[in-house]
């Protein structure tokens, strides 16, 4: 009798090596699916022309507007759902049309130019509700002289031999 006991734990433990091999397989098998899932969801899939965009020199109190083209890389249409500015004096425009695959649409960015010196502002894009892509702008504003401009001598000098 022994014998049969001995014969019954054996299976029992190959059994029981079967079923920790077969959990394994299924939490490796799953872990790939989902490793596989992830990378196709946050595939990029917003292109941009340009990174960044410098305006140079502005008047001070002048607002400068530039348009960023983003592409729909991707084979789903996408969405821009956001665009958040590093502060108050940069303001974003878009459509909240879906854009299709391949297809391409124009965020405008304006900035105010209210106050002098160097300036450096980034906006963040986000689409596809958990991707995002950041651009940013940057120049100085110089301060514009007040009153009116000195008379020219040389344009009085005109204006009389006309």
């Amino acid at each position: 009798m022994v014998f049969g006991f001995e014969a019954l734990n054996l299976r029992s433990e190959n059994f029981i090596m079967k079923q920790i091999f077969t959990l394994a397989f299924i939490m490796l098998f799953a872990f790939a699916i989902k490793a596989q899932t992830t990378a196709a969801t946050t595939q990029e899939v917003l292109s941009m022309k340009e990174s960044g965009f410098d305006f140079g020199q502005i008047p001070q109190g002048k607002p400068v507007y530039h348009y960023f083209e983003v592409t729909n890389t991707g084979v789903f249409p996408m969405v821009i759902s956001n665009v958040q500015t590093s502060c108050g004096c940069t303001t974003p425009e878009w459509s909240k049309e879906p854009i299709p695959a391949g297809g391409t649409a124009k965020i405008k960015v304006g900035y105010n130019a209210a106050a002098e010196g160097r300036f450096e502002k980034y906006i963040t894009i986000y689409y596809n509700q958990n991707q995002s892509k950041q651009v940013k702008i940057t120049g100085t504003v110089w301060k514009v002289p007040e009153g009116s401009a000195p008379s020219n001598a040389s344009v009085q000098l005109l204006k009389q031999k006309n």
